[in-house]
């Protein structure tokens, strides 16, 4: 697996795990989705992503996103 699907995947289950506390839990739960989908959008824009720092450091092999 590289980094770039290692953050596609992460952020979907955020997502999902999101969506299914916010319909089981609370609704406040949606701040995490809405989240998500904002540290997408900055990462598409500056290249900088959180997440594909932590998996690189877990030693996932780069793809062609986040060189």
């Amino acid at each position: 697996m590289t980094l770039d699907r290692a953050v596609m995947m992460f952020a979907g289950f955020m997502i999902l795990l999101s969506l299914g506390l916010a319909l089981y839990v609370s609704s406040w739960w949606l701040l995490l989705t809405a989240f998500v989908g904002l540290n997408l959008i900055q990462a598409s824009i500056t290249g900088f992503c959180p997440a594909a720092i932590f998996f690189r450091k877990l030693g996932i092999k780069t793809g062609c996103a986040f060189n």
